[in-house]
């Protein structure tokens, strides 16, 4: 279905309804995530004065502009991969630990954050295949802390610091799909083309 909604689309128009569209999501993600944010710290009772540890969660270092469109697209992809692993284990594990299932405010704008995360990255995976014009293996989820501590108040900030991740790399997103330049979906059909000649 998505093949013929996009034929007869020249190169560069789906790379700008792809990059437009994924953008709008982020945005809109980066939007849900303040919310939950400020419902959580409300839920949790968190004061002006409660911080959480520096450092990122993410074990992939943000785009830079040295690198490549496919290389930053690879670092955003990888990164928000890791951000839904995060973010399921915060939501079991608060589940398990902290009791849920009273569909409060809360819990449905997390499971909105958590289900906007997902759609941003299978608009993320179809850049990086257009970029790249080849098969994209998932990128590794290992090294990730996804136990969390086990004392209560410890964990509180733990789910805190893990949706502030997301929040982070949303922003990140947002920046990175902005800057993406033109043409990437043309680099890719001239390989496919050499490799469909020989």
């Amino acid at each position: 279905m998505a093949a013929r909604r996009t034929r007869g689309m020249t190169g560069s128009d789906l790379n700008r309804t792809t990059v437009a569209r994924a953008t709008a999501i982020a945005e809109q993600l980066h939007y849900e995530c303040s919310i939950l944010l400020q419902l959580y710290r409300e839920k949790e009772s968190f004061t002006a004065d409660v911080t959480v540890t520096d450092g990122r969660l993410v074990s992939v270092p943000p785009p830079s502009s040295q690198l490549d469109t496919r290389d930053k697209l690879w670092c955003l992809h990888s990164a928000l991969l890791q951000c839904r692993s995060l973010l399921e284990r915060a939501v079991a594990k608060e589940e398990e630990e902290l009791g849920g299932g009273k569909n409060s405010s809360y819990e449905t704008q997390r499971k909105m954050v958590k289900d906007r995360l997902s759609y941003l990255l299978i608009n993320t995976r179809e850049l990086l295949k257009i970029a790249d014009g080849t098969a994209v293996l998932t990128p590794s989820s290992e090294g990730l802390e996804l136990d969390g501590p086990t004392l209560l108040f410890e964990l509180k900030l733990w789910v805190y610091r893990i949706f502030e991740e997301v929040d982070y790399w949303t922003k990140t997103a947002i920046t990175t799909l902005q800057a993406l330049p033109t043409g990437i979906v043309r680099t890719a059909r001239v390989r496919s083309t050499r490799s469909a000649r020989r």
